[in-house]
């Protein structure tokens, strides 16, 4: 994605424009719904519904899509470059109108290096952040995509290494990653990278788990110099999950700072996964939730306006394998996000 190309794309969807639904980030308009391709089976009938999904999304005015090579089974990648090289070859997008978001660290069946689960990198015999492991894994991913460059790579749930090495093993691990990528954005394989999380970013500050968005900018820094690729995090984010606005991040009041506020210092845009919480969210809303959102009709698309309207949240991604969900999420478009004072209403009913 280019800044150019973003322009190009949001004005082809002036009324969505008008309402707020593409935010500035990095110097480019994203969507603030983006397409996630996490769920499914590892199935034909499973491609060709993301696919049909991710076309879908696109020409409806989504720009930002997010997977990672280990859903299911590197397929959503193979379906999410299937639907971009039809849309490419149609003129309906082109690939600087794109950004292209995946990630890596858990070893997949059919993409793992040979000898790599023996090795002392593995931990768990499940996760992997060594240089040689992820470049291999993003040469698979672009291949799957049929780009030549990934818009953003995360390290995907780094802090599951800090289940079995101490932290300064794993931050000797992240800054080895942190370099390789760096080199990565410099021949061009690579534009941006990040970390996605699970745990890491919502612990306490108290946990063994817990990663430190300040230190792993300094480690960011430490490998790549102030001018640093380092660019993004995503985390989940939803009426279950609202930790990143809620917790100090650092500090204690009346000094802290939210995750959200911490980003927003550092110049690091934020995605928010997880906001229907895989569904959980999409009904049964309690009624003060429904009365907050009156601008949306249904409980999946109140769940994910509460997440795109999140200061400090550019995009939410929410899963779409099918047309349907498309359209009920894509809704959106036309509504502008909640007003903060409205959003802020949530937390003052739960104190």
């Amino acid at each position: 994605m280019t800044p150019e190309g973003s322009r190009r794309f949001a004005a082809r969807f002036a009324e969505a424009l008008d309402n707020g639904f593409y935010r500035f980030a990095q110097g480019c308009l994203l969507s603030s719904v983006g397409i996630g391709t996490y769920l499914g089976e590892p199935t034909d009938e499973g491609d060709a519904r993301y696919a049909a999904a991710v076309r879908a999304a696109v020409l409806a005015g989504v720009n930002v899509i997010d997977t990672a090579i280990n859903y299911r089974h590197q397929r959503s990648e193979r379906s999410v470059g299937a639907a971009l090289q039809s849309l490419f070859a149609e003129d309906a997008a082109a690939r600087d109108e794109i950004l292209v978001c995946t990630k890596a660290g858990f070893l997949t069946p059919g993409a793992v290096p040979a000898g790599l689960p023996d090795s002392g990198d593995v931990v768990g015999r499940m996760h992997c952040i060594a240089p040689a492991f992820l470049e291999d894994q993003i040469a698979r991913s672009l291949s799957n995509l049929a780009l030549e460059t990934i818009d953003v790579f995360y390290l995907h749930n780094p802090e599951t290494q800090l289940r079995f090495v101490s932290r300064g093993v794993f931050e000797d691990r992240l800054r080895a990653a942190f370099s390789l990528l760096e080199r990565l954005c410099q021949e061009g394989r690579v534009a941006a990278y990040g970390i996605a999380t699970w745990d890491g970013l919502r612990q306490r500050q108290d946990s063994d788990l817990r990663l430190s968005l300040p230190r792993i900018v300094e480690i960011a820094r430490e490998a790549g110099g102030e001018d640093c690729r380092f660019r993004f995090v995503q985390l989940p984010f939803n009426l279950a999950m609202p930790e990143a606005f809620t917790r100090p991040h650092q500090g204690e009041p009346p000094n802290h700072a939210t995750l959200l506020e911490l980003a927003a210092r550092f110049g690091i845009t934020v995605i928010a996964s997880a906001p229907l919480l895989q569904a959980r969210l999409a009904s049964s809303l309690p009624g003060r939730v429904r009365e907050a959102f009156p601008e949306c009709w249904t409980d999946a698309q109140r769940a994910l306006q509460f997440a795109r309207s999140a200061p400090g949240v550019t995009t939410a991604l929410a899963g779409m394998s099918s047309l349907a969900h498309v359209e009920e999420n894509l809704a959106l478009r036309s509504v502008p996000p909640a007003p903060l004072e409205r959003w802020l209403s949530l937390f003052e009913a739960d104190a």
